[in-house]
C-alpha cells in the first residue's frame, strides 16, 4: 500500500477515536450516560428488598444499566463510601443520610424505600421484660450512625431514661442473633429480617417493635451522590422508576398472599429461614416516591433527632431531595 495513503488512514482513524472520546465526554458533560457501571450500596436487610427484586428480575439490564451491588454492615459505612465516591447510589437509612448531609456530604434522597421494620430483641434469660429492664445492660446496634440508634434513644427517653443508662455496643448485624442465643449479649435493636429470625428461636423474644416505638417512622431511602445525579440524570430517573416497579411488585405479592414469590428473589445470605423471611416482608410497608406526607414525616423525624442531640439542626427539603 502507498505510504502516503497508509499515513492518511492512520490519521483518519486517530481522529475518529479522539472525536469519539470527546463525544463521550461531551455526552457526560451534558448530563448523558456513558454506560459506566453504577455502584449501588446496600445493607444485608430486606428493607432493601426492592433493590434485590429489581436485580433478580433484570430490571436494570432491561434499561441498559450495568450495576455492581456492594454490601455494607451499616448505613454509616455506606455513606462514608458515598462521600469518597466509591458508591453512586445507596439503599440506606434516613438517619445516616441526615448525618452525612449535615457534615456537608453532597448527596440527595431520590426516593423513599420503606418505613418501620426494626425491633428490640432480648435473650429470654436476660431478665429483661420491659424498658426498665434495659437499664445498665449492654445493647447492640448496627452503629451510632444507624436509624436503630435513633430508635433506641427515643425508646429510652419515652421510658424516662437515656443512652447514658445503657451500654451501647456496635455489632455486625448478622452476628447479633448468635450473640443473643449464646447469652453473650442480653439485648439488641436490629432491622428485619433479623427481628423475625430472632423470634423463631425459643431463646429470643421481641421486646418492642419500631412500629410501637415510633409509629410510621421513615426508615430506608434511596440516595445518590450529587455528582452522579448531575452527570447521569437519565440513569437516575430510570433507577427511580425501577425502584417503583419493584416496590409495586412486592406489595402486590404480599397483598395477594404470594409473599413466597418475593422471598425466592432475595439473596441467600438474607433468607436464612423462608418462613421467617415471609413474616418479615409482611411486617412493614414498602413505599416509593417522595410525596408531601412522606417529607413531612421526615421533617418530624429530623426534629426528633435534634431533640435527642443527634442532629444539630434540621435540613431544608430543597437541600435534602432531588428534583429531577
Amino acid at each position: 500500500m502507498n505510504k502516503k495513503i497508509t499515513f492518511v488512514l492512520v490519521l483518519a482513524l486517530a481522529a475518529f477515536l479522539v472525536m469519539g472520546s470527546a463525544s463521550a465526554g461531551l455526552f457526560d458533560f451534558l448530563g448523558g450516560d456513558s454506560g459506566n457501571t453504577v455502584k449501588i450500596g446496600y445493607l444485608p436487610s430486606d428493607h432493601d428488598a426492592a433493590l434485590f427484586v429489581a436485580d433478580a428480575q433484570g430490571l436494570y439490564k432491561n434499561k441498559g444499566i450495568e450495576t455492581e451491588l456492594v454490601q455494607f454492615n451499616n448505613g454509616g459505612d455506606l455513606m462514608t463510601a458515598m462521600a469518597s465516591g466509591d458508591v453512586d447510589v445507596g439503599y440506606v437509612g434516613i438517619s445516616p443520610v441526615l448525618s452525612s448531609k449535615s457534615a456537608g456530604v453532597p448527596v440527595k434522597v431520590i426516593s423513599a424505600a420503606q418505613t418501620e421494620g426494626s425491633g428490640i430483641i432480648v435473650n429470654n434469660n436476660s431478665g429483661i421484660n420491659d424498658a426498665q429492664g434495659l437499664k445498665g445492660k449492654t445493647i447492640a446496634t448496627p452503629g451510632d450512625a444507624s436509624i436503630q440508634h435513633v430508635l433506641l434513644a427515643s425508646y429510652l427517653e419515652d421510658n424516662g431514661m437515656s443512652l447514658n443508662d445503657i451500654n451501647e455496643s456496635a455489632m455486625k448485624v448478622p452476628s447479633i442473633n448468635d450473640a443473643l442465643k449464646t447469652g453473650n449479649l442480653p439485648a439488641a435493636i436490629t432491622f428485619q429480617p433479623y427481628v423475625s429470625l430472632g423470634t423463631t428461636d425459643d431463646g429470643i423474644k421481641e421486646l418492642a417493635d419500631s412500629s410501637e416505638i415510633l409509629p410510621g417512622h421513615p426508615c430506608c431511602v434511596v440516595v445518590a451522590s450529587e455528582d452522579f445525579l448531575k452527570n447521569h440524570k437519565d440513569t437516575a430517573k430510570d433507577i427511580v422508576a425501577i425502584h417503583e416497579n419493584a416496590t409495586n411488585f412486592i406489595n402486590e405479592k404480599v397483598q395477594s398472599g404470594k409473599t413466597a414469590e418475593v422471598v425466592k428473589l432475595l439473596p441467600e445470605d438474607i433468607v436464612a429461614d423462608p418462613a421467617a423471611e415471609a413474616d418479615s416482608l409482611q411486617s412493614f410497608p414498602f413505599i416509593s416516591g417522595l410525596d408531601t406526607l412522606y417529607k413531612a414525616n421526615v421533617d418530624a423525624f429530623q426534629e426528633l433527632e435534634v431533640d435527642l442531640g443527634i442532629l444539630n439542626k434540621t435540613i431544608p427539603q430543597e437541600d435534602l431531595y432531588w428534583q429531577a
